[in-house]
């Protein structure tokens, strides 16, 4: 599979809001009070992304400017300051890969190699059919659960090569991405932990303790019994 320069795709010559985008943006206006419409800046530029692909054509950001009554070049700060935003097409799954170091003592170079070698194209390029896009990032705050991938919305976690090539084979079939953790780990848990889930419905699972086991617990209880009583009359509480 080849890559292919994003800027192949032509840039449209109008945009406007669909009627589902348009509610969504007049919604996002009404939160701020008069003459503070450019607040809203942020969320109506991701509308309209979203609507476009995926990336902001230049009429995009002019049509947002001007449904905030902005001047464009102060949309367009907006949209160069934030990584979010692409002023390129982008493929249809968006792959940020983190090489912060967290990611790369877990072996984050392994999932890059693995997405170089499956698909064909480095950092910054699509591929030829559209689907994937590849971007290197920096930390995503996943980074218990690293090395990880940023699938468009959603973050997928606890990956290698075998397991990226599998995320990768599945995305080119249109299955939906296998979200959150790929090792069956629940949340940020400790890998290999033993969880209350994890044992629902099985009563074997925690092993029972050993015939005259002394623990912490045991010797509390035998020292407690060992105490010489205290009166209320003498005792820190009431004191006499």
């Amino acid at each position: 599979m080849t890559a292919a320069p994003a800027s192949n795709v032509a840039e449209p010559t109008s945009f406007v809001f669909n009627a589902d985008n348009l509610a969504k943006a007049k919604a996002f206006v009404a939160k701020y009070p008069a003459g503070r419409q450019a607040s809203a800046v942020l969320p109506l530029l991701d509308l309209a992304q979203r609507q476009s692909g995926g990336w902001l054509p230049r009429v995009a950001i002019e049509y947002v400017a001007d449904f905030l009554a902005m001047p464009y070049m102060r949309v367009l700060e907006v949209v160069t300051f934030y990584t979010m935003f692409k002023q390129q097409p982008v493929g249809k799954y968006l792959l940020q890969i983190c090489t912060t170091t967290p990611c790369w003592l877990r072996g984050s170079d392994a999932v890059v190699k693995a997405c170089r070698d499956k698909l064909g194209i480095d950092f910054n390029q699509t591929t030829k059919n559209g689907l994937f896009t590849m971007e290197e990032v920096e930390c995503l705050g996943a980074c218990v659960n690293a090395p990880m991938i940023q699938v468009n919305d959603w973050f997928v976690e606890d990956l290698d090569a075998e397991r990226t090539t599998a995320l990768l084979d599945a995305l080119s079939r249109g299955e939906d991405v296998p979200i959150g953790s790929q090792i069956g780990r629940q949340g940020s848990a400790p890998e290999g932990m033993v969880t209350a889930s994890s044992q629902a419905g099985d009563v074997s699972a925690k092993p029972a303790e050993p015939a005259g086991k002394t623990g912490l617990a045991t010797k509390k209880t035998a020292s407690a019994k060992a105490a010489p009583k205290t009166s209320a009359k003498t005792s820190p509480q009431n004191p006499s």
